[in-house]
This record gives structure tokens, sequence and C-alpha cells, in this order.
């Protein structure tokens, strides 16, 4: 991971110092997942959740947890956004020492059904996607249970019957954030909300926005490396151009979470609204990201791509996070509520 000194990334523009949370990383820095899952436990005694007041500094702290190393993010936000799933579930809080992940996406020949049986639950099959499951404690996992519904469970990722496999995890970017299938036998879990919560309660789009923080934290560090070489002195015109129009796609991703952040805490951002709120912020992240990651490639050239580590880190940590945006699928999505809405949206 990333050994740079860290820097804060504020989304606000008012004078005024980084939260409580931004302040425990600049004072401990973590430097491998062990120590990121430690500020993760830390973070989650500290956090509140979003929609409680806060969201801004939240995501401020995930922007400058991915500026200074996409992994240490990548370990934080699950595990936070696990603790608030549960807290809006109305469960007991998660803040025993165990470290949690979210499991949720669906593919493959194999998926994850549960069997209500005497004691409770019982999960069988295999969910894609599980990031980290070899070193976390618990997850929360969508399985399916019948006539088309899915719904989420807590599960604890230490006991009999759960087999994670990390073999085929070949990435260069988040390579240290192993995100392979977790095969379940039989393995008792324990219902977090009802069938069809998970993905209908407004906190669902708050975390997608959460997640295009740390996408804009990432592209933040990339952009630090561009700003670096500018402000060393020589810099050409092509350089100060490309300085210009990174300046301009962080602006435009910063008012958009700032501005979601305010309308999450005042209420204005759940059902259909959350949802066409998270959809505009995350694709305004991911182009802007997208872009910058290009435009450092230009500016730049190869030399930080083969001989600066941490630059070479971020930029494929961040092309590989981005993926979680699904492009021109996402997009196609959002045109599908516009058009099915009953009014003009702009």
């Amino acid at each position: 991971m990333v050994t740079a000194p860290l820097t804060p990334v504020l989304l606000g523009v008012s004078a005024r110092t980084a939260g409580p949370l931004v302040g425990m990383l600049v004072e401990n820095p973590p430097s491998d997942v062990s120590s990121a899952l430690r500020t993760a436990l830390a973070w989650g005694q500290h956090a509140q959740s979003p929609g409680s007041g806060a969201t801004l500094e939240l995501w401020e702290a995930l922007a400058t947890a991915a500026a200074h190393d996409l992994g240490v993010a990548r370990t934080i936000e699950p595990h936070l956004d696990a603790l608030a799933i549960l807290e809006q579930a109305g469960e007991a809080s998660a803040l025993d020492g165990s470290t949690w992940g979210v499991f949720a996406a669906e593919g493959g020949d194999d998926p994850l059904t549960a069997t209500e049986v005497l004691d409770g639950w019982l999960l069988t099959g295999t969910k894609p996607w599980c990031s980290l499951a070899s070193r976390l404690s618990h997850a929360l996992v969508s399985a399916h249970v019948g006539g088309g519904e899915r719904r989420l469970f807590a599960v604890s990722l230490t006991g009999p019957g759960v087999r994670a496999d990390e073999g085929g995890w070949h990435a260069r970017g988040l390579a240290e954030i192993a995100s392979g299938p977790v095969r379940f036998d039989a393995v008792l879990g324990r219902p977090v909300g009802e069938a069809g919560w998970y993905l209908s309660r407004p906190g669902f789009a708050w975390g997608g926005i959460g997640v295009a923080a740390c996408w804009f934290g990432g592209a933040v560090g990339v952009a630090r490396t561009v700003f670096a070489k500018a402000s060393a002195g020589d810099a050409g015109p092509f350089l100060l151009m490309h300085l210009g129009a990174i300046d301009e796609l962080l602006e435009s991703a910063r008012r958009a979470l700032a501005e979601a952040a305010a309308l999450v805490d005042a209420g204005e951002a759940t059902g259909e609204a959350g949802g066409l709120l998270a959809s505009r912020v995350r694709a305004t992240v991911a182009r802007a990201a997208e872009e910058i990651l290009d435009r450092s490639g230009h500016a730049l050239g190869p030399a930080p791509l083969a001989l600066d580590p941490q630059h070479a880190k971020r930029v494929a940590d961040l092309q590989l996070y981005l993926r979680q945006h699904h492009a021109e699928r996402d997009q196609a999505a959002l045109g599908g509520v516009l058009a099915a809405g009953t009014g003009a949206p702009w």
C-alpha cells in the first residue's frame, strides 16, 4: 500500500478542518490490509451512518482514504456500509471487534439460496465477488429465497461450511483486495430485513454514492501527481492545459458529492429521488475519474507508470474500482427512469 504523507480531501467549500475520521487517518495512516481493517474498526465506533447529519464528513473521510490508497478505502468502505445497513434494519450494533463485508453481487451457475429450516435459515451456493472474504469475520450476503425474491443475511465467515477461493484473483489493480467467490454449504444465516428490503431501502442509494466518494478520492490521488509535476516549474502549455481540465473535472465531481450529502441529510434523497440522485452522482464522478486517468497519462507520459510505484498503483487501482460503475448500462438505466417519468426532468 501507499506510504506517502496523507492529505485530507474536503468536499465542502467552507473554511473548516477535517472531521475526526480524517484526523484518525492522518494520525495513523494504514499501510496494509491488516492496518486498514483496524482503521475500519476504529471508524466504526465513531462514524455516523449516511443520513444522520454527518454524511459530508463520512464521504470526505472515504475520499481522503482513497486519495491516500484505494486499497485502504476498498477495505474500510464495505465495513462501514455493513454497519449502516445493520443500523437501518434495527439490528444490534456490530461494534464487538467483528469486521464486515457486503456480498450482494449475482452471477454464476450456482446462485446462493437460503432455505428456512426449524432453527433458522441455511445458505447454500456460491457468491461471486467477495472482497477480502478470507480476512473478514462476518458479511452481509444476499441470497435467493424463492418467488424471484432476494433477502439479506448476516453470516459468520469463520465457521464451518464457508470456503473462500482467492486463487483466481490475478488483478493488477487492488491486488491486495482479493475478491474471489465464496462457497457456502448449509451455513446458518440471520435474516436482515424482509425480502427485497436491501435494494429498496434509502441507504442502498446512499451507499452507492459513498463508493463514488472513493472513486473521487482515487482521482484526486492521480491528479496530485499531475499537479506536482506542473508546480515543480518548467511546465509546458499542454501539461498546464491538462491540469486545468483536471481541475474542472474534480470541481464538478466535488460539487455533485457535496450537494448529494446535503440532500441525503435533509431527507430529500429517498425513494425514486434517492435512486435518481445516486445514478447521476455516480455517473458524474465516474466520467470525471475516467477522463482524469486519460489526461494524467497524456500529461505525464510513461515514466510515472513505469517508475513511480505509488502512482502506478493508484492508476491500476482506480481503473479496476471504476468498473463497479457499469458505464453504458448504468446510463441506459438512468435514461429509462427519466423516460418513464411523468414530466421533463430539466
